[in-house]
């Protein structure tokens, strides 16, 4: 595992949980250390929410081995995962070291959650045994991992990367052509989009915008997904909807104002304290304890707790 951030040390809980050894690299040994105290909030969470016991939590610790060598951290691995920041650059010359340093039967993953697998490979000497496995944060909590193909991408890749997540106990869906934004960052921008638009000009305010995902087609999502759902509703209403809805839909091609307006002022929301909304102590801790608790009560379900 290269990189211990906020995806880095979660993917890495995720894996020794499954009872596989893991080397976690950071940049430094504060980097380390930071990434392995987060890990431990989150088996505290997970141990008050009976989804581990305290020696599996053990176990977990004992699985992963940490460094600041990215020689020794891939040194004896059969599949090598990334989560550094997101800048192309840093990732081409990444794999392209990578590709020196590993077998060729070693696969490598990116976690990118939008940026070119064929360019993120465009280097390395393997192309055809790079992959992006784009875990969703928070990575220990959420099945999804989108599997991208880039054009070189092998079919044992994608193979044992499935191999790889199932074992995870992760919900692995393969993305066969490579797209801005693959899959799933598709579907949420484009509610957002419309959020944004429904907003600025005035049609609701955040809070029914928001309360109409959480309490309408929030509540249908974790059941059946859009195109199911239209099955269920029926294709001749949905293709009418369609036919009549389309052309009033949102099809701005950047940020709105009132987006914009945000972050110029720096207000970048629960980071910064201010956002669309107040992301004072006693909300974003509220929010942010509710927001694990469900996603824990479907880890729950999931796993048949």
């Amino acid at each position: 595992m290269l990189g211990c951030g906020t995806m880095g040390h979660s993917i890495a809980l995720n894996a020794a949980w499954a009872g596989l050894s893991v080397k976690m690299q950071g940049i430094s040994d504060a980097d380390l250390e930071q990434g392995w105290t987060n890990m431990l909030k989150k088996l505290e969470v997970m141990l008050d929410n009976g989804i581990l016991s305290d020696s599996e939590a053990g176990q977990i610790q004992g699985n992963i081995k940490m460094t600041t060598s990215v020689e020794e951290a891939v040194q004896g691995a059969t599949f090598v995962i990334e989560a550094v920041p997101e800048n192309i650059q840093l990732k081409i010359e990444l794999f392209k070291r990578l590709g020196v340093i590993c077998g060729p039967d070693v696969i490598l993953a990116s976690n990118t959650s939008g940026l070119s697998p064929t360019e993120i490979a465009s280097e390395t000497a393997h192309p055809e045994r790079t992959v992006v496995t784009h875990f969703w944060n928070p990575a220990h909590l959420i099945p999804l991992v989108e599997v991208v193909r880039g054009e070189k991408t092998g079919d044992e890749a994608v193979e044992r990367s499935f191999q790889l997540l199932k074992q995870m106990k992760k919900k692995p869906i393969e993305v066969k052509k490579e797209v801005p934004g693959f899959v799933g960052n598709r579907l949420q921008y484009a509610l957002f989009r419309e959020a944004q638009y429904l907003l600025e000009e005035g049609i609701a305010s955040k809070e029914d915008i928001d309360d109409a995902v959480t309490y309408g087609i929030g509540r249908r999502l974790p059941v059946s997904g859009p195109l199911m759902t239209a099955d269920m509703g029926g294709l001749d209403v949905f293709s009418a909807i369609s036919d009549y809805l389309f052309q009033h839909l949102s099809n701005a091609e950047g940020s709105l104002p009132t987006l914009k307006n945000l972050v110029a002022k720096k207000k970048l929301g629960d980071k910064t304290g201010e956002g669309y909304y107040d992301w004072n102590g006693d909300f974003s801790r509220e929010y942010n304890q509710k927001r694990e608790a469900e996603l824990i009560r479907f880890l729950k379900k999931d796993l048949g707790i």
